[in-house]
């Protein structure tokens, strides 16, 4: 959008704000005060769609950081359903049945993380020593050897 100047950098921001809180397009170019194909032709340009994308990555990141923040009390309710008995048996064998599917889903990720992070030390020291890693350099963690 050469020729734009500030213009143009306000309007975007004024756009990008307006797709994140009105529910189509439509409504964000008018509330923008322009029209629907230019507003989806800004949307095609590689640096606003790059912003726009990093607008809407930020606000999910924040809803996932409020979720993690409430994260105690969903465990807690989840564990008084489990050993209630004035609850339903389908109630209680759910709630058991997501206990057991989120610490296993833990689990994972903690390998995986842990993988990852050898992997991650691996390369560094290749990188260090300038040698490449061979893959018997990263240990190796198989499920079925947990915890025995």
């Amino acid at each position: 959008m050469k020729g734009h100047g500030s213009q143009y950098e306000r309007k975007k921001e004024a756009a990008i704000s307006a797709l994140l809180t009105q529910r189509s397009i439509e409504d964000a170019a008018r509330v923008i005060g322009v029209g629907v194909s230019t507003l989806r032709r800004w949307m095609r340009i590689p640096e606003f769609d790059a912003a726009h994308r990093q607008v809407r990555r930020d606000a999910m990141w924040q809803s996932i950081a409020r979720l993690q923040q409430n994260s105690g009390a969903a465990v807690s309710t989840i564990l008084k359903i489990m050993v209630d008995l004035n609850a339903s048996a389908s109630s209680r064998l759910r709630a058991a049945e997501r206990v057991f599917e989120y610490g296993l889903r833990g689990m994972e990720t903690e390998d995986i993380h842990a993988r990852v992070s050898a992997l991650e030390r691996a390369a560094d020291l290749s990188k260090s020593s300038g040698r490449f890693s061979r893959s018997d350099d990263v240990p190796t963690l198989h499920y079925d050897e947990r915890g025995r």
